[in-house]
């Protein structure tokens, strides 16, 4: 019985969608103004990579045409050398909102058709109600930030008075969020968590999309980071997606990353949360080893995001992106005959984009494995598409959203 990897490369968006205008989007491209920026020079820095964007194996599986099918433009140094690997085409993303669930739940068939809550561009910006009631659930003597903000940037701003004052760092942004930063050994990690799941009841009132906890260390001498303890608590789907769909059929489910927090722990079997690209990389390709039949792994690799979008680093995001191309051959040598792998992306984060937030683009869909013909896939009318094919590929026909692209 057949195998399936599916890979989020999360942010990696490849041009602004048709609808791009009414999120102040239209013009941004990540992965094309990635690779101009390379071409120019302005991709380099010392000590960490120069020249040119080099990703030569994903332009064999047939990015840049992905690119140039998405924007009329194929982006420098990206168009395919030989031949092409696998099956090659552009997802268009009909939920609303730009944001990470929106993205990964239509990718697992079930796009967003309601409207998600957001928080105002104002100081403060949460609701006086739900303030008070975290404060007081929370035992708190207070919170700070309470406004649009960079997650870095609020850190290093209130960080000091974070630990002089005991109260967390409370912010949002342009997606549905709250997010709490506070220190891990002074604040306590585990009371971070519980003061998020308090956060996460009072939000569903607003229908926030997500409530994430930001954990830091260090002090004002050495400087404050964030460390790889994050946890996302996130509404759950509000119908069924492939996750759950495979698991009532009995098929093995391993997801890796942040993806049991995406889809709120529902169906998504053996978790796995390693810290950075390449841990959760080694972690699919390690799951994919010793797969049953039949078996699904979800990942999601987040620094391309986390790391380098949203902190408007174009040199980070194209060694980012580097680093994964070179890996795929080890991709390619965990497959049995019969595996499938899809590589995709769930919004965009344009790097050279005003701002610190998402944009709203179309999304990368590379297929591979034995048995898989080279070809173009064209243009996808819903991510839910790369749901409906791994159900098919699986053999499993019970799905309502998206139309596989596999031959029946």
């Amino acid at each position: 019985m057949p195998r399936a990897l599916l890979i989020v490369l999360d942010s990696v968006g490849i041009g602004g969608a048709e609808d791009a205008d009414a999120y102040g989007d239209t013009g941004s491209d990540t992965v094309g103004h990635i690779a101009e920026a390379c071409a120019e020079g302005r991709g380099d820095r010392a000590g960490l990579r120069q020249g040119p964007l080099h990703l030569p194996h994903m332009a064999a599986l047939g990015l840049g045409l992905a690119c140039e099918a998405s924007t009329g433009r194929m982006p420098p140094n990206l168009a395919p050398q030989g031949a092409l690997k696998g099956a090659w085409g552009y997802g268009v993303e009909t939920s609303k909102g730009k944001d990470t669930p929106s993205g990964h739940w239509e990718i697992a068939g079930v796009p967003v058709t309601f409207d998600w809550g957001y928080f105002p561009n104002t100081v403060p910006t949460f609701p006086e109600k739900l303030t008070a009631e975290l404060i007081r659930r929370g035992n708190l003597p207070g919170i700070l930030g309470n406004k649009h903000a960079s997650g870095t940037a609020i850190i290093e701003e209130f960080a000091v008075e974070h630990l002089r004052t005991g109260k967390p760092i409370c912010y949002t942004s342009i997606d549905s969020v709250l997010q709490i930063a506070a220190h891990e050994e002074f604040f306590g990690l585990e009371r971070l968590y519980e003061l998020c799941r308090i956060g996460r009841e009072l939000c569903d009132e607003y229908k926030i999309g997500r409530v994430i906890a930001r954990p830091f260390q260090g002090t004002p001498e050495t400087g404050f980071r964030r460390t790889g303890n994050r946890k996302d608590y996130a509404t759950p789907p509000p119908s069924d997606t492939i996750l759950d769909t495979l698991t009532k059929a009995g098929h093995p489910v391993v997801t890796v990353g942040k993806i049991g927090d995406i889809f709120a722990h529902r169906g998504t079997g053996l978790e796995i949360k390693p810290n950075g690209n390449d841990a959760c990389l080694s972690a699919a390709i390690d799951a994919m080893g010793g797969l049953p039949d039949g078996g699904f792994v979800f990942a999601n690799l987040v620094d391309f995001d986390s790391e380098f979008g949203h902190r408007r680093d174009i040199p980070g995001y194209a060694a980012a992106l580097e680093a994964f191309d070179r890996r795929i051959p080890e991709i390619e040598a965990a497959l049995r005959e019969g595996d499938m792998v899809v590589i995709t992306a769930d919004h965009g984060n344009d790097p050279s984009w005003p701002g610190s937030d998402h944009t709203r683009e179309h999304v990368p869909i590379l297929s591979f494995g034995e048995g898989i013909p080279s070809s173009s896939i064209g243009r996808r009318e819903s991510f839910a598409d790369i749901g409906a094919t791994i159900l098919h590929h699986l053999e499993v026909a019970d799905y309502i959203s998206g139309r596989s692209w596999l031959p029946d």
